[in-house]
């Protein structure tokens, strides 16, 4: 227990930042920005001293934070951090600012109300605030009201923002993305709530409460579960794993459940898609790791070929999509599909290596994929069109902004040298271990990779300078303040990824030996008959 409520003030402060930003006069819209930025600062101070503070070596969870919430019902305010979840609040604290600075003019493109700066900045100080308490919760229901309670401000940021247009048909198209977006995560979230209520019965037949009561209390569940105390047959076991899973793979999202994703990414502004694939999604993947397979083991087990299978699928169905479309914002999209079929694929191989490459497989993703997007979307503010083929040549009238979406471009496709290509090796060689074919089925999506962005390069790029593109103008100091960290980022964890590594290795231990798995046993062929054994030490 901690004197200071760490946790709570971190969580915290981006929602008190959300009121106080509405409560700015509707007139002083840069001042709503400023304190909008200032807030997103604050908490990614906060999100550092905490990350400095965690000890990788320590108690499993951290900072821990414990109150009565609803007792009758075994419902507690329960926080701790560990080090996946520190990792993800690092990603989170780091990417707002920086979602906030680029978007920095986007509420006028959305409408002509007084109060969009406000709403706008606000809404993306609220999904920061409730994915933050979804990665630091301890209580299974508290997790689940926030899980779902993020849905509603980043269903307004897809509907209610976006690049300003007099065509009704993509007002329309933007209302029914964000719809689709609602209903599939609903339907997930509901699914999941039934899981939520039979785990609860479970725990109550089970007495792990006090009284005749339940428990949500993450940590006590996980004792029985692995102790063989939480009791309910084989098969309701694995229909609750299954409701889980349902939530997290629509949030993830894991292949056939992915189409609300690229219809939401190209409707919404560049930073709001940004926030939805880079952070909000990563709910979904730390949900599997942290719910999925510490509550229930055996039924992870069970169904890993499956969701192996439909994460293989994810990878190769997400990159080639992505060769053949013809808009620039749903062809980097579709990438986001491929690239959560691999952390999947991590996820599910559980195995040291897969898993601790799944989990920095977000990290990196989350930087390479916000670097890619946000530049593109500079791009298409200037040209006022997202169609490929409209471009052309820019690399000679805005050298910069091409050099740095090359760069971007490249860590997509997981190029050596930068960040995702450490996660992405980690992923599959953690996976050939255990599942040969699936390993090397995944690898051909670096070929299909390497297809997609380098061909959509030459054609936005390269070559004559197309009609319309004459007055382009380069990445401004404002741009380059967003992208610059990035791409430093991308390089600095493409060298020595050891610090991200160090912290979520021993959760990842932790994951796996209360899971009781194992990493297999390297294979050594046996001498042949007749050949003269070495002696110990292998010298002569």
């Amino acid at each position: 227990m901690n004197s200071f409520p760490w946790l709570t003030t971190l969580w915290l402060a981006p929602a008190i930042g959300a009121v106080a930003v509405l409560a700015v006069p509707a007139a002083r819209r840069n001042v709503a920005r400023a304190l909008a930025f200032a807030v997103s600062i604050g908490v990614l101070a906060l999100a550092v001293t905490l990350a400095v503070r965690f000890q990788p070596g320590g108690a499993q969870y951290q900072f821990v934070e414990e109150h009565e919430w609803i007792p009758a019902f075994g419902v507690g305010y329960t926080l701790g951090l560990d080090g996946i979840a520190t990792a993800l609040v690092l990603l989170t604290a780091v990417l707002l600012p920086l979602l906030i600075l680029a978007g920095w003019n986007d509420d006028r493109a959305a409408g002509e109300g007084r109060k969009t700066a406000h709403i706008y900045l606000a809404l993306m100080l609220l999904v920061e605030s409730m994915v933050l308490i979804s990665f630091l919760a301890l209580d299974i229901l508290l997790f689940y009201v926030f899980f779902e309670a993020m849905l509603i401000p980043m269903y307004f940021l897809i509907g209610g923002f976006g690049p300003r247009t007099s065509d009704a048909a993509v007002r329309a198209q933007r209302s029914r993305a964000a719809v689709k977006f609602l209903l599939y995560n609903l339907f997930g979230g509901l699914i999941m709530l039934a899981a939520v209520i039979g785990l609860y019965v479970l725990t109550a037949q089970a007495g792990l409460g006090e009284g005749s009561a339940g428990t949500f209390d993450l940590r006590t569940v996980v004792t029985a579960a692995n102790n063989g105390q939480l009791g309910g047959s084989t098969a309701v076991i694995n229909a609750l794993f299954l409701g889980f899973l349902f939530a997290f793979a629509v949030k993830a999202p894991l292949w056939p459940l992915h189409t609300w994703l690229p219809d939401a990414a190209v409707s919404a502004t560049p930073s709001g898609a940004v926030l939805m694939m880079a952070v909000v999604d990563k709910v979904g993947t730390f949900g599997m790791l942290r719910y999925c397979l510490l509550l229930f083991p055996l039924a992870s087990d069970t169904f890993a070929p499956l969701v192996i299978t439909l994460a293989v699928i994810g990878i190769l169905y997400g990159a080639l999509l992505a060769i053949g479309q013809t808009d620039v914002m749903r062809l980097i999209a579709y990438t986001s599909i491929s690239h959560f079929g691999f952390i999947i694929l991590g996820i599910f191989a559980m195995t040291t290596q897969a898993q601790s490459g799944a989990t920095l497989y977000m990290v990196n993703h989350g930087l390479s994929t916000a670097a890619l997007f946000l530049i593109a979307g500079f791009l298409v503010s200037r040209r006022g069109t997202r169609m490929i083929a409209d471009f052309g040549g820019v690399q000679k009238v805005a050298p910069v902004l091409a050099g740095t979406f090359f760069i971007a471009g490249l860590a997509t496709l997981s190029l050596p040298g930068l960040a995702p290509f450490v996660s992405e090796f980690l992923v599959l060689v953690g996976t050939f271990g255990k599942y040969k074919v699936a390993a090397v089925l995944a690898t051909g999506a670096l070929v299909l990779a390497a297809i997609y962005v380098l061909w959509m390069y030459q054609r936005m790029m390269t070559g004559p300078l197309k009609q319309g593109n004459e007055n382009l103008r380069d990445l401004v100091p404002r741009e380059l303040a967003v992208v610059v960290p990035l791409l430093v980022a991308l390089l600095v964890l493409g060298f020595y990824p050891k610090p991200v590594l160090d912290m979520v290795d021993p959760a990842v231990g932790h994951t796996l030996s209360t899971i009781g798995k194992h990493d297999p046993a390297p294979t050594v062929p046996a001498p042949e008959a007749g050949a003269a054994t070495p002696p110990v030490g292998g010298h002569k």
